[in-house]
């Protein structure tokens, strides 16, 4: 049915690419008032143009300008309904932990863990004064098991940010928030799209765990947080919301 999130108030990190912008699309056409974060200027503005949307520059990792950003969907719109925590990177220079040195490790945990956190306490207290709000956080299926292709601290991230969400979804359960962590399997974002481009062969070894033989699409994603964002899952909360074509449940993949 059309109109799921008809006024609702979401703010979505990372919305000018991948699963963000395929979410923020999404959210938009389920009638929701959206105010995207992110760096790319640009891309924001003609986005939240288009959505008839907020776009806000903000650096996740920090503080004030995630406190920005999230009193801005409050201010311009009067609540905070939806948070998606989804911005996030993976640099090629975070591959295993013998050859992976301490910046990259502390980049990687800024951008996808801490940053979570930040938006967690920025999201927090409007929608524990609303009484109801739903946060999704992106985490990732390598956060429930062993990556194919190593890649040390998005994998430790991701692990942070799904023990994170299963904490703040169980504490604040009675209070109307439900917090979940989405873990999606591999998604062609351009991300992956790049990791093609400059290594087929670790892309593949991703690829040949997959039981459905296949990546996502951003769009599948963006439907399971719709889901995650929308009444329909009132009753799910500090979840690891798995959308992997079955990654984590296959023992052995057919070539």
């Amino acid at each position: 049915m059309a109109g799921r999130l008809a006024g609702k108030v979401a703010v979505v990190t990372g919305g000018c690419s991948g699963i963000g912008l395929a979410t923020v699309d999404r959210f938009a056409a389920e009638g929701a008032q959206i105010v995207i974060g992110d760096l790319d200027d640009v891309r924001g503005k003609e986005i939240a143009d288009r959505i008839a949307g907020i776009f806000v520059h903000c650096d996740v990792t920090n503080k004030d300008e995630v406190d920005a950003l999230f009193k801005k969907a409050h201010d311009v719109y009067g609540s905070v309904d939806i948070a998606f925590n989804n911005a996030g990177i993976s640099p090629p220079e975070d591959d295993s932990i013998l050859d992976t040195d301490l910046d990259a490790w502390r980049k990687v945990q800024e951008v996808n863990l801490t940053s979570v956190y930040l938006c967690c306490k920025a999201a927090l207290p409007y929608m524990l004064d609303q009484g109801h709000g739903s946060i999704i956080n992106t985490a990732s299926f390598v956060a429930v098991m062993g990556a194919a292709t190593s890649q040390i601290s998005y994998s430790a991230s991701k692990g942070g940010v799904l023990s994170m969400s299963r904490e703040l979804g169980v504490q604040f359960a009675r209070d109307g928030v439900r917090v979940n962590a989405l873990c999606p399997g591999p998604v062609n974002t351009p991300l992956l799209q790049e990791l093609f481009a400059k290594d087929a062969d670790r892309a593949q070894r991703r690829l040949v765990h997959v039981p459905m033989g296949r990546f996502a699409e951003p769009e599948e994603i963006a439907n399971a947080v719709l889901f995650l964002a929308s009444d329909e899952s009132s009753f799910i909360t500090a979840n690891a919301f798995l959308v992997d074509g079955g990654i984590s449940s296959a023992y052995v993949t057919p070539l």
